[in-house]
């Protein structure tokens, strides 16, 4: 997926501009992309990430 595909796919999933971080974790699975690359698409985007797995975000 292309950086204008997987942004449309983060904002289908976003709500109020947040999104958790296991539908995070699972949007980069599916686009076939790093972790990385889908928080720098959400800082880039300004959604937080929520209920993350590692307790860093609440």
């Amino acid at each position: 997926m292309d950086d204008a595909e997987i942004r449309e796919l983060i904002q289908g999933r976003q709500a109020n501009g947040r999104i958790s971080c296991r539908e995070a974790i699972q949007m980069a699975e599916e686009a076939g992309v790093s972790r990385l690359k889908i928080g720098r698409l959400l800082d880039d985007m300004k959604i937080k990430i929520h209920s993350c797995q590692l307790g860093c975000f609440k």
